[in-house]
């Protein structure tokens, strides 16, 4: 947490406003404050500083799990983690108690990365790809077809679930939508990826993508303190719900660790692989 759809619903409302929020495209910074110095993993806080400072702000997209800010020389990328948000404010707030890194803009507009847990990371780069070029494609692009989804996953013969969790292979999935997709697609999370039949990858990546999609028009997931404004919440299949009947076959769901992960799923739906 948060996952892709939350990423994404926060790139929307840095990019295009909401409600008396204005966007942050085409703002310059006027100053920068960092109140936990491992918040920044590069460059040195002197560094930062004079970099950013007075660079104007082209675009914002999302890239896997990661937030992306094109300035006019660098790219600004956060990772969120665990628990990281973004808030935008005026400058006359007083600042979050979870502030960890404060960018200043004109007309009196302040970013606040918020990171209860100091898992969150911030990049000043001059090249996104030094910090990007690893992410596996995105799963809601239209060039990634059933086809390249099948032939990743014979590649390997790993478990479904951590599979899809690994950045390198799918950028952007997390646990919520891993285990709510693989329910959709009736896989089990254990099954090894090599035995996935083609009409089966292709049942999972659309059950994936329909996920994702479904997530972002509620504007991700809200399951505790940490994201706030997501109402997916109310849609979960499996997820969170151990001992809940499936709303397929009315069987009570059961949580296993996969990976070191608390994994959700339904044995009757979901039959474990041979």
């Amino acid at each position: 947490m948060p996952e892709l759809p939350e990423v994404e619903t926060i790139v929307k409302r840095l990019t295009t406003g909401n409600g008396a929020q204005t966007s942050l495209v085409g703002l310059t910074v006027q100053n920068s404050l960092v109140l936990w110095e491992r918040t920044l993993a590069e460059p040195d806080l002197t560094e930062f500083h004079q970099r950013i400072n007075g660079q104007q702000v082209v675009g914002i997209s999302r890239r896997g799990k990661y937030l992306v800010f094109s300035l006019s020389a660098d790219y600004l990328i956060i990772h969120l983690r665990m628990s990281g948000d973004i808030l935008i404010a005026e400058q006359r707030e007083a600042l979050d108690t979870y502030a960890r890194l404060v960018i200043d803009f004109e007309h009196s507009l302040r970013m606040t990365f918020l990171d209860p847990r100091k898992f969150g990371r911030a990049w000043l780069v001059a090249e996104k790809h030094t910090i990007l070029g690893a992410l596996g494609p995105e799963p809601l692009d239209e060039a990634f077809t059933p086809n390249l989804f099948y032939n990743q996953l014979q590649r390997y013969r790993r478990q479904i679930k951590p599979l899809l969790l690994d950045q390198t292979f799918l950028a952007g999935m997390g646990n919520i939508y891993t285990d709510e997709a693989l329910h959709m697609a009736k896989i089990h999370p254990l099954t090894r990826s090599n035995a996935i039949s083609f009409d089966l990858a292709q049942n999972l990546l659309q059950c994936i993508q329909r996920v994702l999609r479904q997530a972002i028009e509620r504007h991700g997931t809200s399951i505790d303190w940490i994201y706030r404004g997501g109402d997916y919440q109310r849609s979960l299949r499996v997820y969170g719900r151990t001992g809940s009947p499936c709303p397929d076959c009315a069987t009570p769901v059961e949580r296993i660790l996969v990976g070191q992960r608390g994994t959700h799923f339904c044995p009757v739906c979901q039959p474990a692989p041979a």
